[in-house]
């Protein structure tokens, strides 16, 4: 009887909790059985480990194999459990014997291989003393994850770097086993060394001591493919441009209206040109979110922009499925969410946004789990003043009744734009364009955007956007004028305490373009007048 334990990493949501892979081989008739709560596609590991060891040349022993995922309550998924059961195989058959020096960066043979979280009491085969047999081959400092295929070669892994970053914060100086392509990811997260590994043959090896797997290194920070598109490109529009530049440095939710070919989504494409690239730690959560989704991952600290189409279901724009998988309002976590034509979305959806927008998180809960993942991103939406297009246009005619006008802009309920801090209305001119000089550079635009937020991040140590209720009386303190300006609104518009938070914060994002330390009137009354369009 031999007992083999080793470590891998589970995925709930962007947590990677700990899971005991523990490999019991038997007297008895040749079975192979797995526990653990594994779906099919962890059972499925059972031909796919056997076919691949025979590939590598080893034998598959022939004995009652036990494989048991532990926690048992915790929900495993995908193929990336394959190369522990692997090697566990190969370790309680004895084919693989560990060197006594240490050398490995794990615990010697007959260590006992205890997790910082777990009880050694509750293991199975735990001795008295709360350690494991004497025999058990183990590898403390080690986790292993990679999905194996029939020859013995190691396929990438979703979650790379998502199990990195849970490594790093709760198993310090921990030795990360990737595949190859993973392990270029994983290795962007520092603290963790990670190893690459093409095959089982090469883990075997590395394993008796008879070559060494490749230290993995970060994947080189890859430059967009084009250049992101410039906001010179856009002629005339200067409220709305003005509009796009508050909405940037504040990191506030848009809504521009306007008839068909006015620039709207010409506008909303070039956002992302005038934000202040991704920090380390940000970077790191975009591509963690996008390696867990499966999602082509964006160039490296540049803010991803998605824009679903508007028959997008309410799983595939908040997240959601029986295995909760991450929406477009997570794909889009530190970036900017664009919804074209936002009237034609699915009321449920519209109504999905509601909370995210709120708590910057969406929390999907089912039967067997809760799962909470960040959406922190940017809301921008453009539609139609009518369904026809062109209600308000000076030249065309609108074949909508009111009725049809009313309902249609009844689509965005009173909650989800009152949770818009910016709605602009793009006017259509009677000029040619090409009369018009170019708009400003992105470049000029960026700058300044830069320099507001950090004056936001210097005093209050995060966007204005963020300022929790608790600070917007002390960070956002009006004069007597204004003031005076603010209570005559609250009594004409019947504000919401929503609506004045709202309003004050991006008054404080004008005066901090405006490099202003105090929030006068005149940042109180542009601030407004994009919430006035709103009623």
């Amino acid at each position: 009887m031999s007992l083999a334990v080793l470590l891998s990493r589970s995925l709930v949501g962007m947590d990677a909790p700990v899971v005991r892979v523990e490999t019991h081989l038997a007297p008895g008739l040749p079975a192979f059985t797995m526990v653990g709560l594994a779906d099919a596609e962890v059972r499925e590991s059972r031909e796919r480990v056997r076919a691949a060891i025979h590939s590598s040349g080893f034998d598959f022993p022939a004995g009652r194999l036990t494989v048991n995922l532990s926690p048992a309550d915790l929900p495993k998924e995908s193929g990336r459990f394959d190369l522990p059961i692997a090697l566990g195989v190969l370790l309680a058959s004895g084919q693989i014997d560990l060197p006594q020096s240490g050398a490995l960066g794990g615990t010697r043979k007959g260590s006992p291989n205890l997790s910082p979280n777990a009880s050694p009491s509750s293991r199975p085969n735990a001795s008295s003393n709360g350690t494991l047999p004497a025999d058990t081959p183990t590898l403390g400092s080690w986790v292993l994850a990679g999905e194996l295929s029939l020859t013995g070669v190691l396929v990438p892994v979703g979650g790379a770097v998502a199990i990195a970053l849970a490594v790093a914060r709760s198993q310090p100086g921990a030795t990360l086993v990737l595949p190859a392509e993973s392990a270029a990811q994983a290795a962007r997260v520092p603290g963790v060394r990670v190893l690459a590994a093409r095959s089982l043959a090469e883990v075997v090896l590395h394993l008796r001591g008879q070559s060494s797997l490749v230290q993995a290194v970060a994947c080189p920070a890859a430059a967009p493919a084009v250049a992101m598109p410039c906001l010179s490109d856009v002629r005339g529009q200067l409220v709305a441009r003005r509009a796009l530049e508050i909405a940037a440095a504040g990191c506030h939710s848009l809504l521009m209206t306007g008839t068909p070919g006015v620039g709207k989504s010409m506008l909303a494409k070039r956002l992302p040109g005038i934000l202040p690239p991704l920090t380390q730690d940000e970077a790191l959560e975009v591509a963690a979110i996008a390696a867990f989704a499966c999602a082509r991952e964006v160039p490296w600290r540049t803010r991803p922009f998605r824009a679903p189409h508007h028959s997008a279901s309410m799983p595939a724009v908040i997240g959601g499925g029986a295995r909760p998988r991450p929406g477009e309002v997570t794909l889009a976590h530190r970036g900017v969410l664009f919804l074209d034509e936002i009237p034609e979305f699915n009321r449920q959806v519209l109504e999905g946004l509601r909370e995210p927008l709120e708590n910057r998180s969406v929390s999907i809960a089912r039967a067997l789990m809760r799962v909470e993942f960040p959406a922190d991103f940017q809301l921008v939406g453009a539609m139609n003043p009518c369904p026809c297009g062109w209600f308000g246009h000076p030249q065309r005619h609108c074949r909508c009744s009111r009725e049809m006008i009313e309902a249609y802009q009844g689509r965005l309920s009173g909650p989800l734009m009152d949770r818009i801090d910016l709605v602009v209305t793009i006017p259509d001119t009677d000029r040619d364009i090409l009369d018009l000089p170019p708009g400003e550079h992105s470049d000029a635009v960026r700058e300044r955007v830069v320099q507001a937020r950090a004056r936001q991040i210097a005093r209050q140590g995060g966007l204005n956007s963020a300022m929790p209720p608790g600070s917007i009386e002390s960070h956002c303190a009006l004069d007597g004028a204004g003031r005076a300006l603010l209570t005559q609104l609250i009594a004409r518009y019947r504000l919401s305490a929503r609506s004045i938070h709202r309003s004050l914060r991006v008054a404080r994002t004008c005066a901090d373009l405006a490099d202003s330390g105090a929030v006068g009137v005149v940042h109180l009354a542009e601030a407004f007048q994009y919430r006035a369009r709103s009623r």
